[in-house]
């Protein structure tokens, strides 16, 4: 399983919410380069960007952090946020991300995904399902996507999709354990997917649970930034 920690940006800073909330969003470092080469120095191979203003926005907003990211280290970057348009993917690609990762436009343009998917290959895309009570929510969180997971990774499998990351937002930042039992549901039914699993992980057991489950691979934030998880421990997990 990979281990993949989270840097989530609001106006250039490296940020984390609770249950997605914007209002209650902390601030961990005003340099996200920093955490990221602490994360490079520690054995971590791959990073997830979140763009939260440009989720917010519905354009990329913070496409320097990732360029400035990318050009100083060797991490592994998805990077997502705020990506409409065909032009932003080739932005996103051509700023250092090797894989983008599309949450809302899944959701609402589908069609325009499959395009993506055949131009630049499904293996270079990641699609969130961001989930509260199974119904998949949009926009930074903020609407209904008026689909359920199961029907919604049924979908984009029908699209090429292979890749998967669900975010339970009730476990989102509140450091409660992850969705174990949705994730079993989800990968029983979907086997084919690569899921990773984002949200809840507190420590050490929850990543155990996690891989024992067949995740194939767990989004970390806010335990590894209180200190809950020692990046030493993640590593030994670390596929």
């Amino acid at each position: 399983m990979t281990i993949i920690p989270a840097i989530d940006i609001i106006n250039g800073k490296c940020v984390r919410l609770t249950k997605g909330d914007y209002t209650q969003q902390k601030v961990y470092n005003e340099n996200p380069l920093e955490v990221a080469k602490q994360f490079e120095a520690a054995g971590i191979k791959r990073l997830h960007i979140v763009d939260l203003d440009g989720a917010k926005a519905g354009s990329i907003v913070n496409l320097k952090v990732l360029e400035t990211i990318a050009a100083n280290t060797k991490l592994l970057i998805d990077f997502g946020g705020g990506i409409k348009k065909i032009n932003d993917v080739e932005s996103v690609f051509n700023a250092g991300a090797a894989i983008v990762t599309i949450g809302s436009m899944a959701v609402k343009h589908p069609e325009l995904l499959e395009e993506w998917l055949m131009e630049f290959g499904a293996v270079n895309f990641l699609i969130g399902a961001d989930v509260l009570e199974e119904k998949i929510k949009i926009s930074g969180w903020l609407e209904d996507g008026g689909i359920n997971i199961f029907d919604f990774i049924g979908k984009m499998i029908g699209l090429g999709v292979i890749n998967v990351f669900c975010t339970d937002i009730s476990k989102d930042g509140v450091m409660q354990g992850p969705s174990i039992n949705l994730y079993k549901r989800i990968i029983a039914d979907h086997p084919e997917i690569n899921l990773i699993a984002s949200g809840g992980v507190s420590n050490i057991d929850d990543v155990i649970a996690l891989k024992e489950i067949g995740c194939s691979g767990a989004i970390i934030g806010k335990a590894i930034y209180e200190g809950m998880i020692p990046l030493e421990q993640l590593i030994i997990h670390n596929a």
